[in-house]
């Protein structure tokens, strides 16, 4: 059995999470019917929203999927080729995504195939530096972030953990299946050594590849599926699927401070950037952006999301919507 590290304390705090999906559920009642898909060109766009950013008492960022995309994670490809072959040619999968949900028939496969699968898309870099760039246009900015990623990449691009709240969970951590412990547990120890376990070995950069595809094994050792270190129950991701999900001490202490951020910023010159949320999570992050931005005659919405950027006709003179590639318009965002 591979210990974890509990993090898990009892605590009262807001609830930023649920209070936002309250304007959110709000929202979208009263905007729905009425969205306007932006307008203008791209360029004189960005020079609005470089001004408003730069004017800003404070910039909140909703970070959706769309976001890591830009920067390279993506599910297909390259990199589910590099590290799914196997599983490819046996269960025919073409990306890691629909990999994640399949019934695989022992345990031990199952927690091979997961390894691997929060190996890259938690413990790997992005291929492209697009969270650093936005992390430079936030230096010295008053800011805080929400998000329904669960990759990590805030935290590597060196945003402050103290204004950050993933809503969704973190790759990086298991819970238990016992309902009754509501506590999570690290899990970067155990990825390890099942990436090991499999025949995978680090290159020069540190990094686990496929060095002879032939020793890849898809399975890790029985003794090394990974248990609560609690009551040695069976551990799953921490992620949010259904009522199960565990929000351990610092999920709440984050929803806290989400709350406290918006609290304190009520009635200034805010901009809410909206940055690739698509429409699986709405009601978390766009809908609550466009309520606060409607109550609020001092603040600013833009969305940068290719094919989901736009905003209710009620706040369409304080709206700045781009329709591009994350990444290019963070590109030209610092250049200005």
């Amino acid at each position: 059995m591979i210990n974890f590290m509990g993090k898990n304390k009892p605590s009262k705090l807001r609830d930023g999470y649920r209070e936002t999906i309250n304007k959110g559920v709000t929202a979208v009642r009263y905007f729905s019917p009425r969205v306007s898909f932006g307008k203008g060109q791209i360029d004189v766009n960005v020079d609005k929203l470089k001004v408003a950013m730069d004017t800003a008492d404070a910039v909140i960022i909703g970070a959706g999927a769309g976001l890591s995309t830009a920067a390279g994670f993506i599910y297909n490809g390259e990199r589910f080729e590099k590290y799914f072959f196997d599983f490819a040619k046996r269960y025919g999968f073409d990306e890691m995504y629909t990999g994640g949900f399949y019934p695989f028939k022992k345990k031990e496969i199952f927690w091979a195939y997961w390894a691997r699968y929060i190996y890259i898309n938690r413990y790997l870099n992005p291929p492209k530096d697009t969270y650093d760039k936005l992390y430079s246009l936030m230096e010295g900015k008053d800011y805080f972030v929400i998000t329904t990623n669960v990759d990590h990449c805030f935290q590597k691009a060196k945003f402050d953990k103290k204004r950050l709240f993933y809503t969704q969970g973190d790759y990086g951590l298991f819970q238990s299946v016992n309902p009754k412990i509501r506590e999570t547990f690290d899990n970067e120890d155990w990825v390890m050594q099942a990436m090991e376990a499999q025949g995978f070995e680090k290159n020069e950069a540190g990094v686990f590849v496929a060095s002879h595809k032939e020793n890849i094994k898809m399975e890790i050792p029985s003794a090394l599926i990974p248990k609560c270190p609690i009551d040695n129950s069976d551990v799953t991701t921490n992620l949010r699927a259904d009522d199960s999900f565990v929000e351990d001490d610092g999920w709440r202490k984050a929803s806290n401070a989400y709350a406290d951020f918006l609290r304190r910023h009520e009635g200034l010159k805010v901009l809410y950037l909206e940055l690739g949320v698509g429409s699986n999570t709405p009601v978390i992050i766009k809908y609550p952006f466009w309520e606060m931005t409607d109550a609020n005659e001092k603040a600013t919405y833009a969305c940068i999301n290719y094919g989901e950027s736009y905003s209710p006709v009620e706040i369409e003179d304080r709206s700045i919507c781009i329709d591009a590639d994350v990444d290019e318009i963070l590109d030209q965002l610092l250049k200005n």
